[in-house]
């Protein structure tokens, strides 16, 4: 826990110490790791990352406090947490594409083991799953990684942001330039795609969800998924603008449908914690719905609208997200059922548990007032003027977020009291100080960017202008 406060204090302090007016990475630190390919370990922070490092740092610690129930090979489990903080962190912070590929995938690795050792019932076939489709997603971008460090002979990012935007025309490896950048787009796009994950790469992430620990689910919601957008942002957009713009409206269509049957699939749900699961689904479709705006018409105003509230989505994302499956780890605790049809009437038994349950579930929602209002509106006013058919056939997703939280709110909390939970052995206890603690800080930055959103998105919007 102590280990993992380090990290935290370190991202303050960045945050604290950041000029969002300097163009460029700040706080850069450079070492020569491989002279044989010249891959350095080059590691800096802009608008961008630095967002998403803060996340980052904020949601550890709260998902290792959200482990206190473990107590099976406490040492490995903690252990595994770090080394996956770690691969996180190093994805936000490298600035050489192999580098970023090596922390790309170490961070699989523990993620794998936490649900694979200390998942639920079907565990096994989970954690095999997530590490099929995102292996096999990483599979295109080590190469296209490959193709980038042969013909510059450096993995620098910021050079080949130079370098490989300003090829127009010629061959490359007997191939025309278009082709080679077409093959090296889709090889990032496709890899990304699982990541996120875009409707219909989708399927590994309902089940990696519900079989996850909790503390693990709220990782995997709260940051995980984001490193695909992350590299969309980061890689896509800037390496391969001309052809992000050709397949933007590909990359809105995907966007739509992920939004659309993730809310579906979502309201389907009979298992509170699959529901949850569906739903990072729907909300992660507006991020890549903005970020096929800027892709089509990068440097606008709108598209930039759209950027900014796609940025201020995945962290919005990451802190309700990560609140609503601790909540569902709190009442499966206890109840050692996850099953919506097995609870009802609870209000009365848990009401300090439920209003957490209630505001926790309307940031998800998107409730004016909370976080996710303020990220889903920029994105639906950004992109509405680019991507008009795409943006208004979202909004049957949206009208189904409502659905399903509202579902998942009466199933729990409204109706008939279940009888069993009320007497005898069964009996419901109220959430404790210590799982309150863990909802604290999430319910405060909630609420906070709800009313005071130029904080961040102060930091967000001059990164998005110097980058698009």
């Amino acid at each position: 826990m102590f280990a993992s406060l380090i990290p935290l204090v370190f991202s303050i302090y960045l945050w604290l110490h950041f000029d969002p007016d300097k163009a460029g990475f700040q706080f850069e630190i450079s070492y020569l790791w491989y002279p044989a390919i010249h891959s350095s370990l080059h590691l800096g922070v802009d608008g961008l990352s630095l967002t998403m490092v803060l996340l980052t740092t904020l949601l550890s610690p709260l998902a290792i406090l959200a482990s206190f129930s473990i107590t099976d090979r406490v040492k490995p489990y903690m252990m595994l947490f770090l080394f996956l903080e770690t691969g996180m962190l190093g994805v936000f912070l490298s600035l050489d594409l192999l580098i970023f590929f090596v922390f790309w995938e170490a961070g699989l690795v523990p993620m794998y083991f936490l649900i694979n050792q200390w998942g639920s019932t079907n565990k096994d076939y989970a954690s095999l799953k997530f590490m099929v489709y995102t292996m096999g997603g990483s599979l295109g971008l080590l190469l296209g990684i490959q193709l980038l460090g042969v013909l510059f002979g450096t993995f620098d990012l910021p050079v080949l942001y130079q370098g490989w935007t300003s090829l127009k025309t010629g061959t490359l490896l007997g191939m025309s330039v278009s082709t080679v950048k077409a093959v090296a787009f889709w090889a990032f796009v496709i890899a990304f795609a699982v990541k996120v994950p875009v409707w219909p790469f989708h399927t590994w992430l309902p089940d990696a969800h519900t079989e996850a620990p909790t503390a693990g689910s709220m990782i995997l919601a709260g940051v995980l998924l984001k490193l695909g957008a992350y590299g969309f942002l980061r890689l896509v957009l800037p390496l391969y603008p001309a052809e992000a713009k050709i397949f933007a409206g590909g990359l809105a269509l995907l966007a739509t449908a992920a939004i659309v049957f993730g809310a579906f699939g979502s309201f389907g749900q009979s298992d509170f914690k699959r529901l949850v699961a569906y739903s990072s689904v729907n909300h992660m479709g507006f991020v890549v719905l903005g970020i096929a705006a800027a892709a089509l018409a990068a440097g606008t105003s709108d598209a930039r609208i759209a950027l900014n509230g796609a940025i201020l989505q995945m962290f919005n994302h990451g802190l309700s997200a990560a609140g609503m499956f601790f909540l569902v780890g709190v009442i499966y605790e206890r109840t050692h059922t996850r099953n919506l049809d097995d609870f009802g009437g609870l209000f009365p038994l848990v009401p300090v548990y439920g209003g957490i349950l209630i505001f926790t579930s309307m940031a998800s929602l998107g409730l004016p007032g909370l976080n996710g209002f303020v990220s889903e509106f920029l994105v639906v006013r950004g992109t509405f003027p680019l991507l008009t058919s795409y943006t208004a056939i979202s909004m049957l997703g949206l009208l189904f977020t409502g659905a399903y939280i509202l579902k998942g709110i009466k199933k729990v909390l409204h109706g008939p009291l279940n009888e069993r939970w009320s007497t005898g052995g069964h009996k419901l206890t109220e959430i404790n100080l210590r799982e309150i603690i863990v909802m604290a800080p999430l319910m405060a930055l909630i609420l906070f960017i709800g009313v005071w959103p130029a904080w961040i998105l102060d930091v967000i919007n001059k990164a998005v202008v110097m980058l698009f």
